[in-house]
């Protein structure tokens, strides 16, 4: 394995950069959504568990079939990627988002109504504070989750760790296989445990 890496130095850093820069604009869009989303699903109940349950059943769809399913629409390659990993980190950023949000003490949102603060300036000031914690705990999910799906989104051209996986299994390559099985593992174990330190920090 040492000697692998020593010989194609450029080839396991290039799929590394690839991997990251994927799970982090999938992120950068999963925020974006989630975000329109929640503020939606926060003054209507009914809009709330339509989308809970509507990216629940999106979530427990094979990431392969998602990836088969929207091929002959969009294409193979990173934008593909992008959608599905989007759409699928929707179900965990919607639910630790809302719950967060609408768990705070209603005596609270109360006394700042009385004080004059309007819903945005509530929601900003009052309830995205309180709730930084289960938001934190749902961007810690979505990323670690990105982050193991986004490997087999080598298998629609996409890049990432999975190309030397998937490149190893192809050929029967037992150092490639390593490889790509010990950078997807190890990446996604890290983020999670940095985040988590980070998490517990707040």
């Amino acid at each position: 394995m040492i000697e692998y890496a020593l010989k194609y130095p450029e080839k396991l850093c290039g799929a590394l950069g690839q991997h990251l820069v994927l799970v982090g604009v999938t992120l950068v869009l999963s925020l974006v959504l989630a975000a329109v989303l929640t503020v939606c699903a926060m003054y209507y109940k009914t809009v709330s568990n339509a989308l809970v349950h509507l990216f629940s059943v999106v979530y427990s769809i094979p990431s392969l079939a998602m990836f088969a399913m929207l091929i002959p629409v969009t294409g193979l390659g990173t934008k593909t990627a992008l959608i599905v990993l989007t759409l699928y980190n929707q179900y965990l950023l919607l639910r630790n988002f809302t719950a967060g949000l609408n768990g705070v003490d209603s005596a609270i949102i109360e006394a700042a109504a009385g004080m004059g603060m309007t819903t945005m300036q509530i929601l900003l000031k009052i309830r995205l504070p309180l709730a930084k914690r289960s938001i934190f705990t749902g961007i810690r999910l979505a990323i670690v989750s990105t982050t193991g799906i986004a490997t087999i989104a080598a298998t629609i051209n996409a890049g990432g760790l999975g190309t030397i996986l998937f490149d190893g299994l192809r050929t029967l390559n037992v150092v490639k296989i390593l490889w790509g099985t010990v950078l997807s593992a190890g990446l996604a174990i890290a983020l999670n445990a940095g985040l988590e330190r980070i998490e517990r920090r707040l």
